[in-house]
């Protein structure tokens, strides 16, 4: 039976078509204002604050609102209906936020675009990170979001459009969409908003300013690089010339150790902490090595989190900030990574090492089976292939969630031994697992070798604090039994061992430990000072071997290092015949030991915010300078000397152009 035409009345459209129209563009505005209110009341944690936000950048709530008011209106064009728009467009918000909320949660740092270069890994990424658990401010975000899409089912009768309304708007909706999808445009739309989109800024600032959905738009379309000042042919072969006349060629070396990489797992002398003590010394075997090794402070590039990020920087030379905002490191152009020469290329281009990486977890994470060959490693071993290699044990391959430490150290051995029985030398990387986070309290059983006493913390934070001592316990234990073995190697073998960065361990109540203990004033970097980040943002390392000779008398010396110096550090420890770039880095590396967005530190281990901001020589500057021009003629630009920088300094090459690199010797 057919309804009556009274009721059909009653349920369609209400208003003019015009008066609709208006109230769709409008309504879709304020789905977008909502999403955007929500998401910084996630990541502000209050009301009022997200008020003051408002209230102090006003062009930049209206763009985030008009960045979410698009896809609810292309949806909703679609739909024909407004409320089913903004479900997924709410749900994707809220999602951002969360996961924003704890990336800052585990190491400090807002959510970036680069970090979506793991997005296909998220799930193991979550199993890595532990139990994170919504905080109520996300859930009450949720509810609001909520009442906003029952108001919009409420009034949907107000916003309906049909017709060719509804085709124009969807039409429309998607023109504006692919103008903010331009970089151009999205500059042009910004600018009118107040929004710049041409300033690079640390991760920190740029969420805090800009909001969540901002500072991930700005990152999406790329500042440009500036290129050097009269930058062509002539002005790179200056470069070169420059270079050279700063470095020189080394001779082969006598001796050809092994070198045994080692990044261990959130790994840093915990002793240095204040208010904590232990009935022992938990970095026993780290303490006495000290005295055998060139030692002293790691400045590290994170907090908490980020391992993949710091392994390219240490192989391969760049970092972050030689690449757009918003770049996965891990995740270049094959080319990139082929630009350079690596460091383990520095020693099997010379035909007697064999490089190998072994990590203790699987392949899943950080691009590593595709960026690890292209930078000169011949075998990669996951956990289980390290299985294959070390004899069964009472003890097993696994402790607490990963394999442990010094399983992974025997496997490192037989593949170094292999090497050798083959007549070469084995240059091993390998990645440690057994400190890594979650440190829930059952992680090792409630086990805790070397009691705690910290009288100032609750029982359930002590137990937090435990498994971060006994996690670094194991590291330090399992350093101890590598070393003791290679003592009776009669192969000469060169171990460099460092934390890739502190444990950001996030205690109930909110806070980190280095909260609690007054360390910094919060969880987010944004109020830090940069004493408070080169603190935070360091941790340890010495390289020994198992002939003094090896350390060229500096067995028992200190000196502070980084991700980006360790490299070189070595190169002029076994003396190998290194190329320009290498050397290069070597010569920076005694002048800035960390250069990022967040910030700087020279090479006495002074921070400031930025290089602008140090107390640099003119000639650490020229170093910089020329650092700078090399890597944007191997990343942006024409390449003119890049093969000419994979030689040894004073080596004769052709320029990309085909000229002839002796005529810089008119210099």
């Amino acid at each position: 039976m057919k309804k009556p035409f009274a009721l059909h009345k009653r349920r369609g459209p209400l208003g003019p078509p015009w008066l609709r129209l208006c109230l769709f563009a409008a309504a879709a505005l304020c789905m977008g204002l909502a999403i955007t209110g929500a998401m910084q009341w996630i990541s502000i944690g209050t009301l009022p604050g997200v008020l003051e936000w408002a209230r102090d950048y006003p062009g930049h709530l209206a763009m985030t609102a008009l960045l979410w008011a698009v896809p609810v209106g292309v949806l909703g064009a679609l739909t024909g209906r407004l409320w089913i728009a903004a479900l997924p467009a709410g749900a994707a918000g809220l999602i951002l936020a969360l996961v924003d909320y704890f990336k800052t949660a585990i190491n400090g740092s807002p959510l970036e675009l680069a970090d979506f270069g793991l997005a296909g890994a998220a799930g193991d990424v979550a199993d890595l990170a532990g139990d994170l658990t919504p905080t109520e401010d996300f859930w009450m975000a949720g509810g609001a979001l909520l009442l906003c899409v029952l108001l919009l089912f409420l009034t949907g009768r107000l916003t309906a459009l049909g017709g060719t309304a509804r085709a124009r708007t969807c039409l429309f909706s998607l023109t504006l969409a692919g103008v903010l999808l331009t970089g151009t445009g999205a500059r042009t739309v910004g600018s009118g908003l107040g929004v710049d989109f041409y300033t690079r800024m640390d991760p920190a600032e740029n969420h805090s300013l800009h909001g969540l959905t901002l500072s991930l738009w700005r990152d999406a379309f790329p500042q440009p690089k500036t290129p050097p000042e009269g930058y062509d042919e002539d002005y790179m072969l200056e470069v070169l010339a420059r270079v050279d006349r700063l470095t020189e060629a080394r001779a082969e070396p006598e001796v050809r150790p092994n070198i045994l990489f080692i990044l261990s797992e959130s790994f840093y002398d915990l002793t240095r902490l204040p208010v904590l003590e232990y009935e022992g010394d938990p970095l026993a075997n780290f303490h006495a090595l000290e005295a055998e090794s060139v030692s002293g402070t790691f400045h590290s590039h994170y907090l908490g989190y980020g391992t993949g990020y710091l392994e390219i920087p240490l192989l391969y030379g760049l970092n972050g900030l030689d690449l757009p905002p918003g770049t996965n490191i891990c995740f270049q152009d094959e080319a990139v990574y082929e630009r350079f020469d690596a460091l383990a290329e520095q020693y099997t281009k010379s035909g007697d090492y064999t490089a190998e990486m072994l990590h203790a977890y699987d392949n899943t994470l950080y691009n590593r089976t595709a960026t690890y060959p292209l930078l000169g490693f011949e075998e990669l071993f996951f956990s289980d292939d390290i299985q294959d290699l070390v004899p069964p044990q009472e003890r097993g391959p696994y402790g607490g969630y990963y394999m442990r430490d010094s399983y992974l150290f025997q496997g490192m051995l037989a593949r170094m031994e292999e090497a050798n029985r083959r007549g070469q030398r084995a240059f091993l990387f390998g990645i440690s697992m057994e400190n890594h986070q979650p440190f829930d309290p059952g992680k090792f059983n409630y086990q805790c070798q070397i009691p705690l006493i910290a009288p100032q913390f609750t029982p359930a934070q002590r137990d937090i604090i435990r498994v971060m001592l006994e996690g670094i316990t194991r590291a330090d234990q399992a350093l101890g039994e590598l070393t003791d073995a290679l003592r009776t190697s009669p192969e000469p073998t060169v171990v460099v061992f460092f934390g890739d960065h502190r444990p950001n361990l996030f205690m109930p109540g909110g806070d980190t430990i280095y909260t609690q203990l007054g360390l910094c004033p919060e969880n987010d970097t944004l109020n830090w000072t940069p004493e408070q980040i080169n603190d935070l943002y360091s941790t340890d390392y010495l390289i020994w071997a198992n002939d003094a000779a090896l350390l060229n008398g500096l067995a028992g010396t200190r000196r502070d290092s980084s991700i980006t110096a360790l490299g070189p550090q070595l190169l002029e420890l076994t003396g190998r015949p290194v190329s320009r770039y290498w050397v290069l880095l070597e010569k920076v590396g005694e002048v800035c030991l960390t250069q990022t967005d967040l910030y700087f530190v020279d090479g006495a281990g002074n921070p400031s915010f930025s290089r602008e901001e140090a107390d640099l020589s003119p000639e650490a500057l020229e170093l910089l300078e020329l650092r700078d021009a090399v890597v944007y003629d191997a990343v942006y630009g024409k390449r003119f000397i890049t093969e000419a920088m994979n030689l040894p300094p004073g080596a004769e090459e052709k320029t990309a152009c085909g000229r002839s690199f002796q005529s810089v010797k008119k210099w």
